[in-house]
């Protein structure tokens, strides 16, 4: 049994514009476009609910009812469901409030995501939390936020989940260095979308989930009062803040396929793969795109 606190908590933080899909984010949030049939932040609460999370904060800014309103009951929609004898589809809709125990909490201010996960600083215990970013999905086994959570009871650390990428992708990646053993990595430097090879310390890039402990949530704190909270506060700079007080931060290589579904085409390249593996849609998609 560990004897760490457990994470019960996961942040996130949704409350950017989405630009990268504009025009289409102009009236709806980025983390609802559907990976066929189910938006996109719908499987990063169902992959939090499955690695214990019991308590999913939403970060929210203007634009953002939609999310809002997704995880919230719809009598009218499940009333229609009832007279049409649409049971599979009420049972899928009744299920959306109930993953989790749902409090959202408005950013003002567009200021970062540090500044984000600062939001929900009030309503946290001291307590390690889960913070999980809207534009990544990884498929396997077992869940990326699983095999975070199985590092941090082992070490009582706080956990940023990695991948490796080439270098032509590092310049859109915050990327990290240290010791390496294996798929963990032992934190020492942590440098945000380095301009060239020469200047990223590895090929790890780090990916929109994390454990995040009291301490880096108290370095972030730090890093305002230091700037008299001026400018934008992201969580790299706790972690920066962190490694440099000697505050042990591990890396997490995680198994399974990654799509960041933030941008055009790996948004696309989800939809198809999730599609051919759907009974009802692959064997038609497949042959679809074999006639292209």
């Amino acid at each position: 049994m560990s004897e760490f606190k457990k994470v019960k908590t996961a942040i996130f933080p949704v409350a950017g514009y989405g630009t990268r899909f504009l025009p289409a984010t102009k009236s709806q949030p980025k983390e609802m476009l559907p990976i066929v049939d189910k938006p996109v932040i719908h499987y990063l609460v169902e992959e939090a609910v499955e690695a214990g999370i019991e308590k999913i904060i939403i970060i929210t800014g203007r634009g953002k009812r939609a999310i809002e309103d997704y995880f919230d009951t719809s009598f009218e929609l499940e009333h229609n469901l009832v007279e049409r004898g649409k049971d599979h589809l009420l049972k899928q809709v009744i299920d959306i409030p109930n993953l989790a125990q749902f409090i959202y909490i408005r950013q003002p201010i567009p200021k970062g995501d540090g500044d984000a996960i600062l939001q929900a600083a009030g309503v946290l215990n001291n307590e390690p939390v889960a913070v999980m970013f809207g534009d990544d999905l990884v498929v396997n086994e077992k869940s990326a936020l699983t095999q975070l959570m199985e590092l941090y009871e082992e070490t009582g650390s706080s956990v940023i989940g990695l991948k490796e990428v080439s270098d032509e992708q590092l310049h859109n990646y915050g990327v990290v260095g240290g010791d390496v053993e294996d798929d963990r990595v032992n934190i020492k430097e942590f440098v945000e979308k380095p301009q060239s090879k020469e200047d990223a310390p590895s090929n790890l890039s780090v990916i929109g989930k994390y454990i995040v402990t009291p301490d880096i949530l108290g370095e972030l704190m730090a890093f305002v009062e230091y700037h008299d909270g001026n400018g934008e506060v992201r969580l790299a700079d706790g972690f920066k803040s962190a490694i440099s007080n000697n505050i042990n931060v591990l890396g997490k290589v995680i198994e399974g396929k990654h799509y960041d579904t933030g941008n055009k085409l790996g948004w696309l390249q989800a939809n198809i793969d999730f599609a051919l593996d759907r009974d009802d849609l692959g064997e038609d998609l497949k042959r679809f795109l074999n006639s292209k």
